[in-house]
């Protein structure tokens, strides 16, 4: 068997195990079966080497670094909080939904007595694998995906984590106040883990609270895009971070009732769905009818992560009127399947690599290595949904771009002026 072939077969099997309960629930459930069943095992395929590892203290032992070939030679330990962080970040939904005896449910409980055992290693001294909290400046934007895990699903990774745990990621946590950010979407990061600290008791500062909320709302540009600092760039940075960490921020506050510049968090947080209700509708409409998407801008090797804000506003029940259900889930299964269809995407262990379809390590940037590439699952935060959700029980609908090149009616568009 050619290595092509085997490691295609390998990514396939993978999948299909891990699929198997998805498929299960889904037919219960009257839905189309291998919508589920594929992303939640591509969602096991990335999450199981990885927890599986690190919940023995053996992730840094078996994760085979890959740098960018521009690297800028930092640390390289730092690719380990990145592939735990933004792994964690978007698994936390889908471990976040109730324990239940079916195939994946069990999946489901492996992966977070996992993910508590890795939560424990991050934070321990003592561990083979306790993260590099202290070294070098990168640490800030990954603990901003560590943290914002225990917000997406605080009952199942949170709550559970005994008592010395949860002191240790406090402290690490406001030990990167000395990290002092600069003026683009670490903002958010700093953000990020200081609404960590207020959602559980803890003092935050309103200080990086408020500055984010402020230049975020002032890069914002006009029809739900937002610029990542003083200049706009034209890539998925609102996808990255801009929109899904600003509505978690604001959330957070309001319900917290922290201080603000200006009093109504609530106005405040409807308008940053509404803003990112207006993106995702552009990432809909990019979704060709192959299910590829236009690859510009950097950071591009983040693969699925593109998606982010569709698969959040999903899971959150808050889509724009204009997309439904099933038109959402077929456009995202699509696009998952045109890009993870290619088995080098994994190595033979099954760690993703550096790449956007498949294995280009060229296409990385100078910060980038394959612990880096784990943010992809944020893509995926929709099977935080039941298996008997609307969103997966819906009848599939063709999206926008599928209309227009078959020669069929669709909507027009029209920018906003929120």
């Amino acid at each position: 068997m050619h290595k092509r072939d085997f490691m295609k077969a390998a990514l396939v099997g993978a999948a299909s195990l891990g699929a198997g309960a998805s498929a299960n629930a889904a037919k219960r459930a009257g839905a189309p079966l291998d919508d589920r069943a594929y992303m939640a095992g591509l969602l096991e395929k990335m999450a199981s080497p990885v927890l599986s590892a690190m919940s023995q203290g053996r992730l840094k032992a078996t994760f085979p670094l890959e740098l960018s070939p521009t690297w800028d030679g930092r640390d390289k330990n730092v690719a380990y909080l990145e592939c735990f962080g933004r792994l964690i970040s978007g698994l936390s939904p889908w471990l976040g939904l109730p324990e239940d005896a079916t195939p994946e449910g069990r999946t489901r409980k492996r992966l977070t007595d996992q993910a508590l055992q890795s939560y424990v290693h991050a934070v321990d001294p003592s561990s083979p694998d306790y993260l590099a909290w202290r070294d070098h400046g990168q640490a800030l934007v990954d603990s901003a995906y560590f943290t914002q895990a225990l917000l997406r699903a605080p009952k199942a990774l949170w709550d559970p984590l005994d008592a010395t745990t949860k002191k240790r990621i406090v402290e690490e946590i406001k030990g990167l106040r000395r990290v002092n950010p600069p003026f683009i979407n670490w903002l958010l990061f700093a953000a990020m883990n200081e609404a960590f600290l207020l959602s559980i008791g803890e003092e935050s500062d309103p200080m990086r609270l408020n500055t984010a909320v402020r230049k975020i709302d002032e890069w914002y540009i006009g029809d739900g895009w937002i610029k990542d600092g003083a200049t706009f760039h034209f890539d998925y940075y609102g996808s990255f971070v801009m929109h899904p960490m600003m509505i978690q921020v604001l959330e957070v506050m309001e319900a917290h009732k922290a201080p603000f510049w200006k009093d109504d968090l609530t106005k405040w947080r409807e308008l940053a769905v509404k803003r990112a209700q207006r993106y995702s509708e552009h990432l809909e409409r990019f979704v060709s009818p192959e299910g590829t998407f236009p690859p510009f801008g950097r950071s591009l090797t983040y693969r699925t992560a593109v998606f982010q804000p569709l698969a959040l506003l999903a899971w959150r029940k808050q889509l724009p009127a204009k997309l439904s259900e099933g038109q959402v889930r077929s456009a995202l299964v699509a696009a998952h399947k045109a890009v993870f269809t290619e088995p080098s995407n994994f190595t033979l262990d099954g760690f993703l690599t550096i790449g956007f379809v498949g294995h280009h390590p060229t296409l990385g940037d100078w910060y980038s290595n394959n612990g880096s590439m784990y943010v992809t699952t944020e893509g995926l935060l929709a099977l935080g949904l039941p298996a008997a959700d609307s969103f997966w029980t819906a009848p599939a609908q063709p999206w926008t771009q599928k209309l227009a090149f078959a020669g069929k009616p669709f909507p027009k568009d029209y920018a906003v002026d929120f």
